[in-house]
Protein backbone atom coordinates (compact mmCIF):
# COMPACT_ATOMS: atom_id res chain seq x y z
CA UNK A 1 0.00 0.00 0.00
CA UNK A 2 1.08 3.61 -0.52
CA UNK A 3 3.06 5.02 2.39
CA UNK A 4 1.44 8.01 4.13
CA UNK A 5 3.72 10.34 6.03
CA UNK A 6 1.43 12.02 8.56
CA UNK A 7 -1.80 11.87 10.51
CA UNK A 8 -3.92 14.77 11.70
CA UNK A 9 -4.38 14.07 15.41
CA UNK A 10 -6.61 15.70 17.99
CA UNK A 11 -5.08 14.02 21.02
CA UNK A 12 -3.11 10.99 22.19
CA UNK A 13 -3.25 9.16 25.51
CA UNK A 14 -0.59 6.70 26.65
CA UNK A 15 -2.77 4.56 28.91
CA UNK A 16 -6.52 3.97 29.12
CA UNK A 17 -8.60 1.10 30.50
CA UNK A 18 -12.11 2.22 29.48
CA UNK A 19 -11.83 2.28 25.68
CA UNK A 20 -11.28 -1.35 24.85
CA UNK A 21 -9.83 -4.51 26.37
CA UNK A 22 -6.99 -4.22 28.83
CA UNK A 23 -4.67 -1.24 29.05
CA UNK A 24 -4.47 0.59 25.74
CA UNK A 25 -3.03 3.68 24.14
CA UNK A 26 -5.59 5.89 22.40
CA UNK A 27 -5.27 8.08 19.31
CA UNK A 28 -8.09 10.51 18.55
CA UNK A 29 -7.83 11.66 14.95
CA UNK A 30 -8.99 15.07 13.78
CA UNK A 31 -11.88 15.31 11.33
CA UNK A 32 -15.18 13.54 10.78
CA UNK A 33 -17.62 13.84 7.85
CA UNK A 34 -20.65 12.48 9.73
CA UNK A 35 -21.54 15.16 12.30
CA UNK A 36 -23.64 12.99 14.62
CA UNK A 37 -26.13 15.06 16.60
CA UNK A 38 -25.09 15.17 20.25
CA UNK A 39 -21.44 14.27 19.67
CA UNK A 40 -19.60 15.09 22.90
CA UNK A 41 -16.28 15.56 21.10
CA UNK A 42 -17.46 18.22 18.66
CA UNK A 43 -14.01 19.82 18.56
CA UNK A 44 -12.69 16.72 16.77
CA UNK A 45 -15.21 17.05 13.91
CA UNK A 46 -13.59 19.80 11.75
CA UNK A 47 -10.80 18.61 9.51
CA UNK A 48 -8.90 21.77 10.42
CA UNK A 49 -7.19 22.23 13.75
CA UNK A 50 -5.44 18.92 14.37
CA UNK A 51 -1.73 18.44 14.99
CA UNK A 52 0.28 16.69 12.28
CA UNK A 53 2.16 13.64 13.55
CA UNK A 54 4.48 11.56 11.41
CA UNK A 55 3.42 7.92 11.15
CA UNK A 56 6.94 6.86 12.14
CA UNK A 57 6.82 9.16 15.19
CA UNK A 58 3.55 7.66 16.40
CA UNK A 59 4.85 4.14 15.75
CA UNK A 60 7.91 4.84 17.90
CA UNK A 61 5.69 6.22 20.67
CA UNK A 62 3.41 3.16 20.65
CA UNK A 63 6.26 0.67 20.54
CA UNK A 64 7.98 2.26 23.54
CA UNK A 65 4.93 2.25 25.83
CA UNK A 66 5.27 -0.35 28.61
CA UNK A 67 2.38 -2.52 29.73
CA UNK A 68 0.12 -1.67 26.77
CA UNK A 69 -1.51 -4.46 24.80
CA UNK A 70 -2.80 -2.37 21.93
CA UNK A 71 -4.17 0.89 20.59
CA UNK A 72 -7.70 2.22 20.22
CA UNK A 73 -8.38 4.56 17.29
CA UNK A 74 -11.10 7.12 17.83
CA UNK A 75 -11.88 10.65 16.81
CA UNK A 76 -13.12 12.20 14.74
CA UNK A 77 -13.50 9.41 12.21
CA UNK A 78 -10.54 7.03 11.93
CA UNK A 79 -11.65 5.76 8.53
CA UNK A 80 -11.29 9.27 7.14
CA UNK A 81 -7.53 8.72 7.56
CA UNK A 82 -7.57 5.01 6.90
CA UNK A 83 -4.43 4.76 4.79
CA UNK A 84 -2.23 6.48 7.36
CA UNK A 85 -3.65 4.41 10.21
CA UNK A 86 -3.15 1.16 8.29
CA UNK A 87 0.46 2.19 7.70
CA UNK A 88 0.84 3.00 11.39
CA UNK A 89 -0.38 -0.46 12.43
CA UNK A 90 2.00 -2.08 9.94
CA UNK A 91 4.93 -0.12 11.41
CA UNK A 92 4.04 -1.09 14.96
CA UNK A 93 3.41 -4.77 14.23
CA UNK A 94 6.71 -5.11 12.40
CA UNK A 95 8.25 -4.53 15.85
CA UNK A 96 5.46 -5.73 18.17
CA UNK A 97 3.55 -8.47 16.29
CA UNK A 98 1.23 -9.12 19.23
CA UNK A 99 0.00 -5.50 19.35
CA UNK A 100 -3.80 -5.31 18.99
CA UNK A 101 -5.92 -2.66 17.32
CA UNK A 102 -9.46 -1.46 17.99
CA UNK A 103 -11.29 1.35 16.20
CA UNK A 104 -14.48 3.33 16.41
CA UNK A 105 -16.34 4.28 13.25
CA UNK A 106 -19.57 6.09 12.54
CA UNK A 107 -19.88 3.95 9.41
CA UNK A 108 -21.47 0.52 9.51
CA UNK A 109 -19.20 -2.49 9.14
CA UNK A 110 -20.97 -3.54 5.94
CA UNK A 111 -20.32 -0.10 4.42
CA UNK A 112 -16.64 -0.24 5.32
CA UNK A 113 -16.29 -3.69 3.75
CA UNK A 114 -17.64 -2.29 0.47
CA UNK A 115 -15.63 0.93 0.73
CA UNK A 116 -12.49 2.27 -0.87
CA UNK A 117 -9.29 0.20 -0.75
CA UNK A 118 -7.82 2.22 2.12
CA UNK A 119 -10.84 1.63 4.36
CA UNK A 120 -10.76 -2.08 3.60
CA UNK A 121 -7.03 -2.10 4.32
CA UNK A 122 -7.55 -0.58 7.77
CA UNK A 123 -10.44 -2.93 8.49
CA UNK A 124 -8.22 -5.94 7.74
CA UNK A 125 -5.74 -4.77 10.36
CA UNK A 126 -8.26 -4.41 13.20
CA UNK A 127 -9.05 -6.91 15.91
CA UNK A 128 -12.13 -5.11 17.22
CA UNK A 129 -14.56 -2.56 15.76
CA UNK A 130 -17.32 -0.43 17.25
CA UNK A 131 -19.49 0.59 14.31
CA UNK A 132 -22.40 2.88 13.62
CA UNK A 133 -23.21 6.54 14.30
CA UNK A 134 -23.94 7.83 17.77
CA UNK A 135 -27.71 8.25 18.17
CA UNK A 136 -28.59 10.46 21.13
CA UNK A 137 -32.12 9.07 21.45
CA UNK A 138 -30.64 5.57 21.80
CA UNK A 139 -28.09 6.52 24.48
CA UNK A 140 -27.39 3.46 26.59
CA UNK A 141 -24.80 2.39 29.15
CA UNK A 142 -23.18 -0.33 27.05
CA UNK A 143 -19.61 -1.56 27.09
CA UNK A 144 -17.42 0.85 25.09
CA UNK A 145 -20.45 2.17 23.13
CA UNK A 146 -22.60 5.25 23.45
CA UNK A 147 -25.87 4.18 21.84
CA UNK A 148 -27.75 0.92 21.43
CA UNK A 149 -27.46 0.86 17.62
CA UNK A 150 -23.66 0.57 17.81
CA UNK A 151 -22.15 -2.90 17.59
CA UNK A 152 -19.01 -4.40 19.09
CA UNK A 153 -17.58 -6.63 16.36
CA UNK A 154 -14.65 -9.00 16.87
CA UNK A 155 -12.73 -9.16 13.58
CA UNK A 156 -10.11 -11.67 14.76
CA UNK A 157 -10.10 -14.37 17.41
CA UNK A 158 -7.97 -12.23 19.73
CA UNK A 159 -11.08 -10.63 21.22
CA UNK A 160 -13.74 -13.18 20.33
CA UNK A 161 -14.37 -13.61 24.06
CA UNK A 162 -15.72 -10.08 24.53
CA UNK A 163 -19.12 -11.20 23.22
CA UNK A 164 -19.52 -13.46 26.26
CA UNK A 165 -18.60 -10.81 28.84
CA UNK A 166 -21.00 -8.42 30.65
CA UNK A 167 -22.23 -5.66 28.35
CA UNK A 168 -22.20 -2.83 30.86
CA UNK A 169 -20.58 0.60 30.77
CA UNK A 170 -16.84 0.68 31.39
CA UNK A 171 -17.20 4.22 32.73
CA UNK A 172 -14.82 7.11 32.21
CA UNK A 173 -11.33 7.95 33.43
CA UNK A 174 -10.07 11.38 34.49
CA UNK A 175 -6.37 12.16 34.13
CA UNK A 176 -4.23 14.92 35.57
CA UNK A 177 -1.72 15.95 32.93
CA UNK A 178 1.87 16.99 33.60
CA UNK A 179 0.98 20.65 32.98
CA UNK A 180 -1.78 20.53 35.61
CA UNK A 181 -4.70 20.28 33.19
CA UNK A 182 -7.44 17.68 33.47
CA UNK A 183 -8.63 15.39 30.70
CA UNK A 184 -11.10 12.54 30.51
CA UNK A 185 -11.62 9.53 28.29
CA UNK A 186 -14.35 6.96 27.90
CA UNK A 187 -17.93 6.56 26.74
CA UNK A 188 -20.38 8.36 29.06
CA UNK A 189 -23.17 6.03 30.18
CA UNK A 190 -25.72 8.84 30.48
CA UNK A 191 -26.80 11.78 28.28
CA UNK A 192 -25.43 15.21 29.16
CA UNK A 193 -22.35 13.84 30.91
CA UNK A 194 -19.92 16.35 29.44
CA UNK A 195 -21.97 19.43 30.31
CA UNK A 196 -22.68 18.25 33.84
CA UNK A 197 -19.10 17.18 34.45
CA UNK A 198 -17.69 20.49 33.30
CA UNK A 199 -20.22 22.44 35.36
CA UNK A 200 -19.26 20.52 38.50
CA UNK A 201 -15.57 21.09 37.82
CA UNK A 202 -16.14 24.79 37.20
CA UNK A 203 -18.00 25.08 40.50
CA UNK A 204 -14.83 23.83 42.18
CA UNK A 205 -12.55 26.14 40.24
CA UNK A 206 -11.36 23.69 37.55
CA UNK A 207 -11.66 24.28 33.82
CA UNK A 208 -10.99 21.69 31.12
CA UNK A 209 -8.93 23.07 28.27
CA UNK A 210 -10.59 22.59 24.88
CA UNK A 211 -7.89 20.22 23.69
CA UNK A 212 -8.39 18.08 26.80
CA UNK A 213 -12.07 17.44 26.13
CA UNK A 214 -12.13 14.14 24.33
CA UNK A 215 -14.02 10.88 24.48
CA UNK A 216 -14.77 7.99 22.21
Amino acid sequence: MTEVAALSVARILDRCTVLGPGARAVIWVQGCPLRCRGCVAAETLPFEGGTAHEVSELADWLCELPGIEGVTLSGGEPFAQASALAALLDHVRSRRPEFTAMAYSGFRYETLRRGEWDRRALLRRLDLLVDGPYVASAQHGLRWRGSANQRLIALTDRYAHVATEPDASAGVEVSLEADGSLSWAGVPPTPGFREGFEERLAARGFVLRAEARREA
